[in-house]
C-alpha cells in the first residue's frame, strides 16, 4: 500500500527532527493536521497565520534545526506574508508550506475566481527557495531542496507549494533519508586555516570573543564555553546575540551598551568573531569602537557562508564551517596551550558589576506612573531561574539593554527586521519548542503585545509557564520621542496616542489568564511571582511614565549610531 503525500511530507521532517506544526487547518491540510496529532507531533493553531510564522521561527531559534508553518490558500498565505519576511531578515530557517486550488483551476482563462491568488511567484523573491508540487513523486526531492537550502550558506526560509490534487495521492517510497545522505551537514573549516587561527590566538595580549545570534541558533554554547575558557578573555555580545552562555555571565558585555565592552574592544588586538554578519550594529567591525586599533586588530571569522567573508570588512582568517564543528575544532587545537587570563579581564568584570549595581540602584525610585528605567530593574530581578526571556517593543527594548538584571542563557528578540508584535508568539513558540517545562517571560510594551493579544488564548489552551510583563504607557514610545526631537516642543504628535481605559490584566482573565495591575515599583516583583505561581499565563500591567519612555531613553545617541547612513 502507498504511503499518501501528507504522511511522506510529515517523515521527511521527522528524519530532521521536526516534530511541531503551527498554522490554521487549511482545508487541504486537514489530514496532515490530524496525522501529526496522532504522531504525538505538537499541533498548534493561533489565532493569526502571521503568528504562527513568528511561532515556527521561535522553534528554529531553540533548536537549531528547521521551523515548519502551513497556511491557507489565499488569505492564510497573505496573513503569512509578514512571517516570511522576517524569517528572511532574521536568517531564520523555516519552511512554509502553502495551500494552493487545484492546478486545473489556475490554468483555465477565467475570472472571479474564489479564494485564488498564484503565490509562488508573490513569495519567492523573500525566500531562499521556492517550489510547487505539481506532481506527487516530486515531494521528496522539493521538501529535501526547501530544507537544504534553507540550512545551508547563511540561514533563510523556503516556500513549498501544494495544490490541492497532490496531497492524497500516494507513494511507493523507502524510508526517508537521514540529513547526512542528502545535505551537508557538520561542515568543519580546513586544517591550514584552523592552525593558522590558532597560532594568531597564542600571539595575541588582549584576544576578543565577539558572539553574534548564530551561536544561540546553532545551541553552540557549550563548545564556546570551552574555547572562552581556554581563551581567558572577554565576551562580547552583539545586539542579536545577548543571551548569555552558562559559566561566562561574569565576563560577557553588551557591545556598546556596556563601558566594559566599550573598553575590551577599544584595546583588543585580536576578534574572534562567532555567528556574526559583522553588520551596522557592530559597525561593520571597523568603525565607532573598534576604529582605535583598527590598524593592528587581527580578524578571525568563524561563518557558515564563503559569500559573507570579507564583505563588510578585510579577515585576516577565514573559517568556513558550522560552528557546531568549527568552535570544537579550535577547542581541539588551543586545548594543550591554554592562554593566561587577558591582562584587563578582573578590571573589565568588576567594571561591569559596578555598572550593573550602580544602574540598579540608581533607576528612579517611588515614582507613579512608574520610570521604565525601574520597571525594567524590578521586572529584571523577579525573571526566574533557568527561564527565557522574550523581548519585544521599541523604547521597552532600549531600556533593557542598559537596565537589564538577568542574565538568561536564552534570550529571543526580533533584532535584525524590528517586527514589533514578535514577542507573544515567540514566546509561545519557544515555550513549545523547550517541552513546556522552563518559565517564560516576555518583557514587552502595550503597543507591541497588542498586535498579538489574541495569543493569550492559545497560550492558555496550550497550558505554558509564560508571564507576560508589560510596561503601558498608552503610547508608541520611542514614535513619541522622535516627534520630540524634530520638532520644537510642543511637537505636533498625530498617530502615536491611544486610549487610557485599556486594561492588560482584565484582557488576560477574559482569555483564562492571570492578571495583575501595578501602579508602583515595589509591586512589580511580587506580581510576577504570584503570576508564575497560578499556574495559568499571566499578564503583569504595569503603569510607566510615558514622558520618561519618550523622553529618556538610555544610550540612545549610541543606538542611533546603527542608522548612522553613508557614514560606515
Amino acid at each position: 500500500m502507498g504511503v499518501p503525500v501528507y504522511k511522506r511530507i510529515l517523515d521527511l521532517f521527522e528524519a530532521e527532527g521536526v516534530n511541531t506544526i503551527f498554522g490554521i487547518p487549511d482545508p487541504n491540510f486537514v489530514h496532515m493536521f490530524a496525522e501529526a496529532h496522532a504522531r504525538g507531533w505538537s499541533v498548534v493553531a493561533p489565532h493569526h497565520e502571521l503568528a504562527a510564522g513568528f511561532m515556527a521561527e521561535a522553534v528554529s531559534r531553540m533548536t537549531g534545526g528547521p521551523g515548519l508553518c502551513i497556511g491557507t490558500l489565499g488569505p492564510g498565505m497573505a496573513n503569512i506574508a509578514g512571517a516570511i519576511q522576517c524569517a528572511k531578515v532574521e536568517n531564520s530557517p523555516v519552511i512554509f508550506l502553502g495551500g494552493q486550488r487545484a492546478r486545473i483551476t489556475e490554468r483555465r482563462v477565467r475570472r472571479g475566481r474564489i479564494q485564488f491568488v498564484r503565490q509562488e511567484p508573490l513569495f519567492a523573491p523573500s525566500v531562499k527557495y521556492s517550489a510547487s508540487i505539481e506532481y506527487p513523486d516530486q515531494t521528496d526531492e522539493i521538501i529535501r531542496e526547501a530544507i537544504r537550502r534553507s540550512m545551508s550558506g547563511t540561514p533563510g526560509p523556503s516556500y513549498v507549494e501544494y495544490p490541492a490534487h497532490v496531497l492524497l495521492e500516494e507513494l511507493d517510497v523507502p524510508d526517508p533519508l537521514p540529513p547526512q545522505r542528502y545535505r551537508l551537514v557538520g561542515q568543519g573549516a580546513g586544517a591550514p586555516e584552523i592552525a593558522e587561527a590558532a597560532r594568531l590566538i597564542r600571539a595575541a595580549e588582549k584576544p576578543i570573543l565577539l558572539v553574534g545570534h548564530a551561536v544561540h541558533t546553532t545551541r553552540s554554547q557549550a563548545a564556546v564555553k570551552q574555547l572562552a575558557d581556554l581563551m581567558a578573555c572577554p565576551v562580547i555580545q552583539t545586539s542579536g546575540g545577548t543571551s548569555f552562555i552558562p559559566g561566562l555571565e561574569d565576563r560577557t558585555f553588551p557591545y556598546g551598551f556596556s563601558p566594559a565592552a566599550v573598553e575590551a574592544v577599544v584595546e583588543s588586538d585580536l576578534c574572534l568573531a562567532l555567528g556574526t554578519e559583522l553588520g551596522e550594529p557592530v559597525h561593520y567591525g571597523k568603525g565607532r569602537h573598534w576604529a582605535a586599533c583598527n590598524d593592528i586588530r587581527k580578524w578571525i571569522l568563524v561563518e557558515q557562508d564563503p559569500l559573507a567573508i570579507g564583505v563588510n570588512r578585510p579577515i585576516d582568517v577565514a573559517l568556513v564551517g558550522d560552528l557546531r564543528a568549527v568552535v570544537p575544532q579550535l577547542v581541539e587545537a588551543l586545548k594543550d596551550t591554554p592562554r593566561s587570563p587577558a591582562p584587563n579581564l578582573d578590571a573589565l568584570i568588576k567594571k561591569d558589576a559596578e555598572e550593573l549595581a550602580q544602574l540598579a540602584e540608581n533607576a528612579p525610585r517611588g515614582r507613579t506612573p512608574i520610570h521604565p528605567a525601574r520597571f525594567v530593574v524590578e521586572a529584571t530581578k523577579a525573571f526566574p531561574e533557568d527561564g527565557i526571556l522574550v523581548r519585544d517593543g521599541g523604547a521597552t527594548v532600549i531600556f533593557q539593554w542598559t537596565y537589564s538584571q538577568a542574565k538568561p542563557r536564552d534570550v529571543i528578540w526580533n533584532q535584525n527586521f524590528g517586527h514589533l508584535g514578535t514577542g507573544l508568539p515567540y514566546a509561545i513558540g519557544a515555550s513549545i519548542a523547550d517541552g513546556r517545562k522552563r518559565p517564560v517571560m516576555l518583557l514587552t510594551s502595550d503597543s507591541s503585545f497588542l498586535f498579538h493579544i489574541a495569543e493569550l488564548e492559545t497560550a492558555a489552551r496550550e497550558g505554558l509557564p509564560l508571564v507576560c510583563v508589560v510596561g503601558v504607557d498608552h503610547q508608541w514610545g520611542l514614535e513619541v520621542g522622535v516627534y520630540k526631537r524634530t520638532f520644537p516642543q510642543p511637537s505636533p504628535q498625530p498617530g502615536v496616542h491611544w486610549s487610557k481605559d485599556v486594561r492588560f490584566d482584565r484582557i488576560a482573565e477574559g482569555f483564562g489568564c492571570h492578571g495583575e495591575y501595578v501602579e508602583k515599583d515595589t509591586e512589580i516583583g511580587p506580581a510576577i511571582e504570584r503570576a508564575f505561581a497560578s499556574g495559568k499565563p499571566g499578564v503583569v500591567h504595569v503603569c510607566i511614565d510615558p514622558k520618561a519612555n519618550s523622553e529618556e531613553m538610555p544610550k540612545y545617541d549610541e543606538f542611533r549610531t546603527w542608522y548612522a547612513e553613508g557614514t560606515q
